[in-house]
């Protein structure tokens, strides 16, 4: 049997970074053979990351890189917040992150091309082995690219937020493209422009703003509410709620503070029943083509007050003018760790308790 030095632990260490009684272990299992003791430290780390791939890992971080004009943004998974605070957990996204901007893969943001990516100089080999280090479930989970004549990327919260936006027209606008990510990182747009929505998710839209409004009567235009309350006074309320409806009326902004749930639902009620004529009307068709108009200047980037105005109304599509007016977005990517993941919610009262039941 080969005598195992610390030399020999520590070199082993460096190729593979993990443990020293890992290490340790390898090398006695392998009488010395430094390689050999690579492969197992490797078999060991992908026992590993199979035992925790039931697991949830929905902390993490972004990360960004960028060449000429490329750029590219990753997210990678891990099950704590303290791991991701880790420098060996950040190295490693940032490797992904610039292997992804290597590769001929585009990426997206349901994830394609992980498993291409992972093949990429090795990185499974390296995911396997950084799950091995740190212990805990860690996921390449996604990332993607933007090409434009100019591109700039931001990163929020020390990386859990990533933007990407690549614009073409001007190549001299990373100042501006970057204000424009901050925007994004903050405001998080849907679409970069109302010509990117099309007509079936406007009727969506319009069809759930009418209804919206018709199940809330106390919004609807005042000759429509007061037609459905004269309907509500006609045999639909209780006597109490028509007693109160008829102290009220004189104000009636307070008159739904003091109804009854019942009586606010019927009116909702008598509004549905009578929603194709109340649709037809001009007063009410244009309340919701407002409430659509207001939605969209929130969702289209283009359309959002610009955060850094100083008037408070400049829009982004004003402020992207006044730099330079060929400036084109072209693409926007925006990553937030962990969103769409459903994270495992522990009630610790309710483990101590079953710890103690156990015992």
């Amino acid at each position: 049997m080969a005598e195992i030095t610390a030399a020999m632990v520590k070199e082993l260490r460096e190729l593979t970074g993990a443990g020293m009684m890992d290490c340790k272990k390898a090398l006695n299992e392998t009488n010395g053979n430094m390689e050999e003791a690579v492969d197992v430290l490797k078999k060991s780390g992908a026992a590993k990351m199979e035992k925790k791939a039931s697991r949830i890992a929905a902390e993490g971080l972004a990360r960004v890189a960028v060449k000429d004009n490329v750029a590219v943004v990753v997210e990678v998974n891990s099950e704590t917040d303290f791991v991701a605070k880790n420098e060996t957990f950040q190295e490693f996204v940032q490797l992904v992150a610039d292997n992804a901007l290597a590769s001929g893969l585009n990426g997206g943001k349901n994830g394609e091309d992980i498993e291409a990516l992972l093949e990429v100089n090795g990185l499974k080999d390296v995911l396997i082995e950084k799950t091995a280090t740190i212990g805990e479930k860690l996921s390449v989970r996604r990332f993607e690219k933007a090409t434009g004549d100019c591109v700039a990327t931001y990163l929020h919260a020390g990386g859990k937020i990533g933007v990407l936006v690549a614009a073409d027209g001007a190549a001299d606008a990373k100042e501006a493209l970057t204000n424009v990510a901050m925007q994004i990182a903050a405001m998080n747009p849907q679409y970069i422009s109302r010509a990117d929505i099309s007509e079936a998710e406007i009727a969506k839209m319009r069809e759930i703003i009418v209804e919206s409004s018709l199940n809330d009567p106390a919004s609807l235009p005042k000759p429509i509410l007061n037609a459905l309350l004269a309907k509500a006074c006609d045999g639909v309320w209780s006597a109490e709620d028509v007693a109160i409806y008829e102290e009220k009326k004189s104000n009636m902004n307070f008159l739904f503070n003091f109804l009854s749930d019942a009586a606010k639902a019927q009116l909702a009620g008598l509004a549905m029943d009578d929603k194709a004529n109340i649709a037809a009307d001009k007063m009410f068709g244009g309340m919701v083509e407002g409430r659509i108009s207001k939605q969209l200047k929130e969702i289209c980037l283009l359309d959002q007050t610009y955060v850094k105005a100083e008037d408070g109304k400049q829009t982004v599509a004003a402020y992207l003018k006044s730099v330079n007016g060929a400036i084109e977005i072209k693409k926007v990517v925006r990553f937030e760790v962990g969103e769409g993941i459903e994270k495992k919610q522990d009630d610790f009262a309710a483990e101590v308790a079953a710890q103690v039941a156990g015992k």
